[in-house]
């Protein structure tokens, strides 16, 4: 679930983490590509995959210019207090407009809700759009920036709260030792209260990612969710499968720590290149 959790410590680790990011950057990272969508990268300069998912820290490194991705969950399932939520292929659709800029295109193609009293609701999500600008970081350097605006449209269905929302991210990675990669992530939602405004939300994550073998990895992570509603807190884990460059298989889950957070949740989904 991409969208779940923020405290003063960390966004201080991720300030001082973007002020002292390392060495200045190789010259290969620094130098401008004139590649566009209609003028696309060629596909031996491609970049390493670096999806999105399946944790909540988003990457800080865009897809290359004029490639697709496709990142999308085969299943999720979440549980709260006996209420079940299911999502089939919960996707996020990714095109790469210049050498730092791509833009996603986020939906859910099908949820459910089986509440454990009452009637549920089902039905196409609403549609999310991401614009991700790489400010330092895709190419030849050990750490990564991002700013990553995004909007909400309504699609009114039963599962829609019918409002436009959005917000901002700002995504970190470093590397810390050969196989051992951190991500930091602070989002900033304008979250819709239900009767006549907006309220802002903070999540905030951290992950630790770990090459076990050159086709698996396993990470962990820490999510929170500050705002109106009480201080969530998660944890999650899981693994990624790399078929080859352009697939990445994923599974894992998420553990609610606190009585406000969900229960839990299991997902599984892939990540593929065209």
């Amino acid at each position: 679930m991409k969208h779940l959790l923020a405290s003063t410590p960390f966004f201080s680790s991720l300030l001082s983490a973007v002020a002292t990011a390392g060495d200045p950057l190789p010259i290969e990272s620094s130098r401008e590509k004139s590649n566009t969508l209609f003028n696309p990268t060629p596909r031996e300069q491609w970049r390493d995959l670096a999806p999105d998912r399946p944790d909540t820290t988003e990457s800080a490194v865009t897809v290359d210019a004029g490639a697709w991705v496709v990142e999308a969950s085969y299943f999720d399932w979440r549980r709260d207090g006996g209420n079940d939520t299911y999502t089939v292929m919960a996707t996020n659709l990714k095109v790469g407009l210049t050498d730092r800029i791509d833009l996603q295109t986020v939906f859910d193609a099908y949820t459910w809700e089986d509440p454990a009293t009452g009637a549920g609701a089902e039905g196409f999500s609403d549609v999310t759009l991401r614009l991700k600008y790489n400010v330092w970081g895709n190419d030849g350097s050990t750490s990564a920036l991002a700013l990553f605006p995004f909007v909400k449209i309504p699609t009114d269905t039963a599962i829609s709260n019918g409002e436009v929302e959005g917000g901002l991210i700002l995504p970190f990675s470093t590397d810390l030792a050969e196989g051992v990669g951190l991500g930091l992530m602070a989002e900033f939602d304008a979250v819709h209260d239900g009767i006549d405004g907006y309220d802002l939300e903070f999540v905030h994550s951290a992950v630790l990612g770990f090459d076990v073998t050159d086709r698996l990895g396993v990470f962990t992570e820490y999510v929170g969710v500050a705002g109106p509603a009480p201080y969530q807190t998660y944890l999650a884990g899981g693994a990624t499968l790399t078929v080859n460059e352009d697939l990445v298989f994923d599974a894992g889950v998420q553990v609610g720590l606190n009585g406000a957070a969900e229960d839990i949740g299991l997902f599984g989904g892939f990540t593929r290149r065209f």
